[in-house]
């Protein structure tokens, strides 16, 4: 453990003493999107490839971008659930909630900086379980950094606390799509339970060579139950991880690349806990037909070592193992001027994001946005996630799926007035998690209203 721990610092330290050597004066182009697609100009400058970007594909049309603005407002929503505690008398319990966030956002671009974050506290209150009602948590943080012409920073985080997944101010956008090789798997959702969430990544690449690039970067999450009485099953659950990539641009469309990864899962029985690492070399492949698409595929070998798994059932602890899985994955992404599109797949040993332990996991997510008149907006976004527990036979009922879905609407009556209105579908097929096996099903419908204002930054 020690020999992996040193070999994952190394990689995050790799571009440190290059980051501060290009310190650079002299002024520069806005930092690009990561993930949007080729550059807007004729300039030099590489893109970072979506697997190893470390980013989310945009959620908004092009023409629905705009930056150096500080924006405020206040939302109220309203959501009635079919499945808001778990089951009594073999039936699901049904529930009407109420929230209110107050928000504000800062969205702001120079010359070499383009940071956009959002803090959106809130309270909810159910009008038949009122021990459910509580403070409310939103809060998000994206941060590029161009410290040279060559040598660019990036950081973004994000921490939800709430009693319901869904709950956010934005009520339909829970499911993003992200083109990554590390990301966080909270695929397993619990009926209406405190739940806090973090996830968090900062890289830095460099720009060694007209078409060469090299970067590092470090992930982390956090999945916590407060009060594990109401998730009887789930478990708290975290993970740590660390790659290097060589990305090659063999022409203005196409670019190659290998990386290198390591990670380490964590979740946390009532007693101890179990963990697994993981190291994988991965080749990726980029593709950008236009300023605003890309394709990406990649694929290579994991390794998995995982230790001796504990259970809640007394029996003596299984004993660990190693093993040898593919890793690979695709996204597709597209930005137009009055909508959006996003879809990805990957398979790969990932965090149990709530179950006892590591899982090699199945996950598709796709989202569509479409601005269908000037005032009136759509969008559509759903997911599957397979999660098989890994090595646990004992705990085979352990194993199963997530399906989940959205669809809403959103209508613009002001400047300032926006009303949205949509419906969330959810399956989960778990038979060994308690809370989860009785009512798999959830049916969710939300409505909410909206002031929100907007200030442009240095006019």
């Amino acid at each position: 453990m020690k020999l992996f721990k040193e070999i994952c610092v190394g990689i995050l330290l790799l571009p440190v003493t290059t980051l501060w050597s290009q310190v650079d004066t002299t002024p520069t182009a806005p930092v690009p999107a990561v993930t949007g697609a080729a550059p807007a100009s004729s300039s030099d400058q590489m893109m970072t490839p979506p697997p190893v970007s470390g980013q989310s594909y945009p959620t908004a049309p092009a023409s629905a971008e705009r930056s150096n603005y500080l924006r405020g407002g206040m939302t109220f929503s309203s959501a009635y659930t079919d499945n808001a505690v778990a089951s009594v008398n073999g039936h699901p319990v049904s529930d009407v909630s109420y929230s209110v966030w107050p928000t504000l956002a800062l969205d702001e671009t120079t010359s070499r900086l383009h940071i956009v974050s959002t803090y959106a506290p809130g309270y909810t209150f159910y009008q038949r379980e009122s021990l459910l009602n509580e403070t409310d948590q939103n809060a998000s943080f994206d941060l590029q950094y161009r410290a040279s012409p060559h040598v660019t920073f990036s950081a973004r985080d994000g921490f939800q606390k709430s009693s319901n997944v869904f709950n956010q101010p934005n009520l339909a956008s829970s499911l993003t799509v992200s083109g990554g090789t590390q990301e966080a798997n909270f695929s397993v959702i619990a009926p209406i339970a405190d739940r806090v969430s973090n996830f968090g990544n900062a890289g830095v690449t460099y720009q060694f060579a007209a078409n060469g690039m090299v970067g590092a970067s470090g992930t982390f999450t956090n999945l916590h139950y407060p009060n594990q009485a109401e998730v009887p099953g789930l478990f708290d659950s975290a993970s740590q991880g660390g790659s290097a990539f060589y990305s090659l641009r063999i022409s203005k469309e196409h670019y190659v690349g290998v990386t290198y990864q390591c990670q380490r899962l964590l979740s946390y029985p009532t007693q101890g806990q179990n963990e697994t690492q993981t190291q994988s070399v991965l080749f990726f492949y980029t593709f950008y037909p236009s300023k605003r698409f890309t394709v990406s595929f990649y694929g290579g070998p994991q390794y998995a070592n995982v230790g001796p798994q504990l259970f809640n059932s007394g029996l003596t602890p299984a004993p660990g193992f190693k093993s040898w899985n593919p890793q690979v994955g695709g996204s597709l992404g597209w930005q137009g001027r009055q909508a959006n599109v996003a879809v990805s797949y990957a398979h790969t040993v990932s965090s149990g994001g709530g179950l006892i332990g590591a899982v090699k996991m199945d996950s598709a997510t796709a989202s569509l946005r479409q601005q269908i008149t000037r005032n009136l907006t759509g969008t559509i976004a759903g997911g599957y996630t397979q999660n098989d527990l890994l090595g646990s036979v004992r705990l085979s009922g352990t194993n199963g799926h997530t399906i989940s879905g959205t669809a809403s609407l959103q209508q613009q009556f002001s400047q300032h007035i926006a009303l949205q209105l949509g419906y969330t579908r959810l399956r989960q097929d778990y038979s060994g998690v308690a809370i989860l096996a009785a009512s798999p099903n959830t049916n969710r419908e939300f409505v909410s209203i909206s002031y929100h204002f907007s200030r442009p930054l240095g006019r």
